[in-house]
């Protein structure tokens, strides 16, 4: 699993941090996502497809 993040799209509303905190982070002037782990452990997969979903702006996908 890959995770790319589209910052143009980002809208800082926090939930990818909310769902997989071990893999999203915001900066701290604006609230975009950051991207700690673009390949996370398998055993992150829920909380990260859930981040996914979940994102407001659609900024997020994964990539097998």
């Amino acid at each position: 699993m890959r995770i790319v993040i589209d910052e143009e799209k980002c809208c800082a509303a926090g939930q990818c941090v909310a769902a997989a905190p071990d893999v999203f982070d915001q900066r701290d002037e604006d609230g975009i996502v950051v991207l700690l782990d673009a390949n996370p452990p398998a055993e992150l997969t829920d909380q990260v497809l859930d981040a996914v979903s979940v994102c407001p702006a659609l900024a997020i996908r994964v990539e097998a």
